[in-house]
C-alpha cells in the first residue's frame, strides 16, 4: 500500500513529493520566556494516534498546508489550507 497525502491544491500525491514540517502546535507569545520557547522548539508529543502536522508540497504546488495523520497507520484523514480553518494557529 502506498502512502498518499491529499494535497489541498493538487490532490492525492505520493509522500515522496512532500517535506514533513512537524507537529502543528500553538506558538508562545513573542514575549514568552526562554523555557516556553525551548519547549515549543524542541519538545514533541510524538503520541500514537491522530495529530495535526505541517506539510510542504516541494515537488508540486510548493505550498504549506496542514494534515491530520494517524501516526501509526499513516492514514491521512484530511488535509487543508490553514487559512480555510478558523481557530487554527499558523507558523
Amino acid at each position: 500500500m502506498s502512502f498518499l497525502i491529499p494535497c489541498p491544491h493538487c490532490g492525492p500525491r505520493s509522500v515522496y513529493e512532500f517535506r514533513f514540517g512537524g507537529e502543528a502546535r500553538k506558538r508562545p507569545a513573542p514575549e514568552a520566556d526562554a523555557a516556553a520557547w525551548a519547549e515549543y522548539l524542541h519538545v514533541r508529543r510524538n503520541a500514537a494516534g491522530v495529530q495535526t502536522e505541517w506539510w510542504f508540497h516541494r515537488a508540486g504546488c510548493r505550498q504549506w498546508f496542514q494534515a491530520e495523520r494517524h501516526t501509526v497507520t499513516n492514514h491521512v484523514r484530511r488535509a487543508f489550507r490553514v487559512e480555510e480553518e478558523t481557530g487554527r494557529d499558523a507558523l
